[in-house]
């Protein structure tokens, strides 16, 4: 009874976590992160334009609980490490683009951030929840991804990125 207790669990666990990362990181960590442009009506912004400095690339969405707890510390990290080199990407999946503006304005977001409804970018990159954010280090290297909201402000994200 104990052995076939063992198994079925070992099945559930196999079962429940088969969206979780197999082995000890995510896909495409240690690979160079792929390119992207995005256009919106407001501008034009592409990974590329960014090498050379760390790149926090962070989808997200308006409408999104999460997003929104982590927005402060998303903010707060741009001002305090922007002359570091680091600058933070933020990547809209809002359809409405008058909700996305409003949001953009009544926050005051101190970070570049482009609106792309179509999840073209986000596909591409495999995200599948909301916020995820890809680190990039000064190479185009992605090196780490975060699954939900961080604080990008605790004394271990500082000391990750101030090490990149």
């Amino acid at each position: 009874m104990v052995r076939r207790f063992g198994l079925l669990t070992a099945v559930l666990v196999t079962v429940l976590c088969s969206g979780c990362y197999s082995g000890s990181r995510p896909p495409h960590v240690g690979s160079p992160a792929k390119e992207f442009t995005v256009a919106d009506s407001d501008h034009s912004v592409s990974l590329n334009q960014y090498r050379g400095q760390v790149v926090l690339v962070n989808f997200w969405a308006t409408w999104c609980p999460p997003c929104v707890e982590e927005l402060p510390s998303l903010m707060t990290l741009q001002e305090r490490m922007k002359g570091r080199g680091l600058v933070v990407v933020g990547v809209s999946i809002d359809v409405d683009g008058d909700a996305y503006h409003r949001f953009l304005k009544l926050h005051n977001i101190n970070f570049v951030t482009v609106r792309d409804p179509e999840q073209k970018v986000a596909s591409m990159y495999g995200t599948s929840g909301w916020p995820e954010t890809y680190i990039i280090d000064r190479q185009g290297v992605l090196r780490r991804k975060f699954v939900g909201p961080v604080d990008w402000n605790a004394p271990d994200v500082i000391a990750f990125l101030s090490r990149m």
